[in-house]
Parts: structure tokens; C-alpha cells; sequence
């Protein structure tokens, strides 16, 4: 697969660590970033947002996403910058608006869960209405001068559809399980038209110059493997074929029953939770895929020597090659820096 890539798109990079282990090549020691790595733990993104009427207007505000996606790779030395958006775009460009509501989450007031509901939305015109995703990713790129590679992302269909029939955030998510149980067609007809958004976003994404992107299926572990295998592994196959430009990073928190399933998919990285032993998903992927992952966000709130400890452990666990480091989910708000720094410095002294 590796060849297939384009692989001058890299050539100049000063860093291209994570694309190599991407690609499965041999590595001088592990990349390593951070889900959420842009965002509250720093104080200096907490004094951009706190100048804004609310979330969105960062997510919208292409030199202010810019500036922030470049914040970790200089301020914590991370190996590759994520492009700051959020995975509720592509809804709200299908027709269906969010709003961030502080200390709640995502909120959307009018859920599709009928298909008189399902006529009100459409394909999203990407060129359009996430045109300021475009142009942060051309002005962070710019901002990057080839130091690290940038990641472009996209949450997972089911993850999408999932706040698209709750209509926010959930424990349970029982109102969207409820229309997969009640009314499957119209799942997945929804699914398939979040499919077909994605997909064209992405590719804008790539056209506008990130490195490697990320599928985030957030939700994954609310399914049993029966119903993952039905709603979600489908569409997730379709993005995995459709995406060929750049390597892709798929992460479904909570699907350790589904990894032999990802081992089939033609994506060059799977992302794992902390939950999973690197050594059975290793052997559950077939050895074939680069891993990504896995601290528990929570060892971060230890002492240095338990992070140093623990890093050195993972690591360990997966193996130096084919492998990226980075936690089991998104770094948690309340994190310290300096413990982000301590493990991210431990993984760059890896020797």
C-alpha cells in the first residue's frame, strides 16, 4: 500500500516520522502526539478562546484554527499537528446545526428520526460549507514550514449519526439505537449520506494539504459486534477504499471485538483505547498494520517517574516499529503541560 501513496507530498518534510511509521517503514524511535492535543490543557489556546463568543467561532475562524493547531507543536513538541476543527462540521454543512454548549456538550435541536426529518437535510457541499476548514488547513500548513506533518480528521459514520438522531451528547445513546432497532432503512439510508459527506471532505481535506488523516468513531463501543458489523464496519469500508492519497488512521474507542475486522480494512493504522493489550492487537490484526496508542489519559495525572515508568512499558509492549504513540483517548482537559511534556519527552528520548 505504502507505494501507492504520493510520496513527494512528504519529500520536504523536516519530520516525517509518523508518516514513516505509517507507512510501515523503519523508524529511528516511535512518533507520538495527542487526541484533543490542540485545545484546554493549553493556556495559551484557553486565552485565544476565552476572547470568543463561543466554540464555534474558533472552529470557523480559519487563522485562529490555524494558530491553535500549530500551539502543541511548539509549545510541546509534538511529531505531527492536528488541523483544530470539530467532528460535528460535517452535519451541520449536511443541513443539521450544532451548537457547543459549555459544560453540556454538543447540542442539536432538531434530530433526524423519520424520513420526513431525513428530507430536510442533504449532501454536504463541502467546497462550500467547510470551506474554512480548507483554508485553516492551507494556513497551517504555510504556518508548519515542513516542520511536522499535519492531520486532517473526520468522525466515523456511526459516530456522526449517532449525534445526528440523540441530538446530543449520551450515556447511552438509546434514541439513536432506537432508530437502528425500529427503522433500519432509514439508518442506513442517513449513514450513507454521511458516508458520501465524509468522503468528499476528506478529500478537500488532502486537496488542502494535510498528510494522513484520522477517522474517529467515538461511539463504536455503545454497538454489540453484531450491529458494529451492520452500521458501522460498512461505511467505514467505504471510506478506508475511497481514501487512497494519504495513509488513514482509524480509531473506534470501545470495538476490541472488531480488530480482526480492521485488519481486513485498507487502512495503514489502527488506533487503540486503553483497554486493549498491545500484544493481542497485535496478534488479532495479524501483525500487518502500524498500532497506535494506547495510555490511559488518566496516568498523565501522575507523578514523572509513573509517566515515565508507564510510557516505557507501552512502548515496550507494542514494539518501537510499526507503531505510534499517543494515548488511549483524548488528552483530558485538566491535564498538567508539564506532565504532557513528560511523556511526550519520554518517548522522543526512547533509545
Amino acid at each position: 500500500m505504502a507505494a501507492t501513496f504520493a510520496l513527494y507530498r512528504y519529500s520536504m518534510l523536516q519530520n516525517d516520522l509518523l508518516l514513516q511509521a505509517a507507512r510501515g517503514e523503519q523508524v529511528k524511535r516511535p512518533p507520538v502526539w495527542l487526541m484533543r492535543q490542540a485545545g484546554r490543557i493549553l493556556p495559551e489556546y484557553r486565552a485565544i478562546r476565552d476572547r470568543l463568543k463561543d466554540f464555534k467561532e474558533l472552529v470557523t475562524t480559519p487563522h485562529l484554527a490555524a494558530e491553535v493547531t500549530l500551539q502543541p507543536v511548539e509549545l510541546l513538541g509534538v511529531d505531527a499537528a492536528i488541523i483544530f476543527s470539530d467532528i460535528l462540521v460535517i452535519p451541520e454543512a449536511m443541513g443539521l446545526p450544532y451548537e457547543m454548549v459549555e459544560k453540556r456538550g454538543p447540542w442539536l435541536a432538531t434530530p433526524i428520526r423519520s424520513e420526513q426529518d431525513l428530507q430536510k437535510i442533504h449532501l454536504a457541499n463541502v467546497d462550500s460549507d467547510l470551506a474554512y476548514v480548507a483554508e485553516a488547513i492551507r494556513l497551517a500548513k504555510r504556518e508548519l514550514r515542513q516542520r511536522v506533518p499535519l492531520i486532517g480528521f473526520a468522525g466515523a459514520p456511526f459516530t456522526i449519526f449517532a449525534y445526528m438522531t440523540e441530538g446530543s451528547g449520551s450515556k447511552t445513546f438509546s434514541k439513536a439505537k432506537q432508530v437502528l432497532y425500529q427503522q433500519p432503512a432509514l439508518a442506513h439510508q442517513l449513514l450513507q449520506m454521511i458516508t458520501a459527506s465524509t468522503i468528499a471532505y476528506l478529500k478537500m481535506q488532502i486537496a488542502a494539504g494535510v498528510d494522513i488523516v484520522q477517522i474517529f468513531d467515538s461511539w463504536a463501543g455503545i454497538l454489540s459486534p453484531t450491529q458494529y458489523r451492520v452500521f458501522s464496519l460498512p461505511y467505514l469500508a467505504q471510506i478506508c477504499d475511497a481514501i487512497t492519497e494519504v495513509p488513514l488512521i482509524l480509531f473506534a474507542k470501545g470495538a476490541f471485538f472488531a480488530l480482526e475486522d480492521f485488519a481486513q480494512l485498507p487502512c495503514q493504522v489502527i488506533g487503540l483505547d486503553w483497554t486493549i493489550d498491545p500484544q493481542t492487537a497485535r496478534r488479532q490484526t495479524h501483525y500487518a498494520k502500524t498500532l497506535q496508542g494506547n495510555l490511559d489519559p488518566c496516568a498523565l495525572y501522575a507523578d514523572f517517574d509513573t509517566i515515565r515508568k508507564e510510557t516505557r512499558q507501552m512502548i515496550a509492549a507494542f514494539g518501537p516499529q510499526r507503531y505510534i504513540a499517543n494515548l488511549g483517548h483524548g488528552v483530558y482537559p485538566d491535564t498538567p503541560p508539564d506532565h504532557v511534556r513528560c511523556f511526550i519527552d519520554t518517548v522522543k528520548n526512547w533509545a
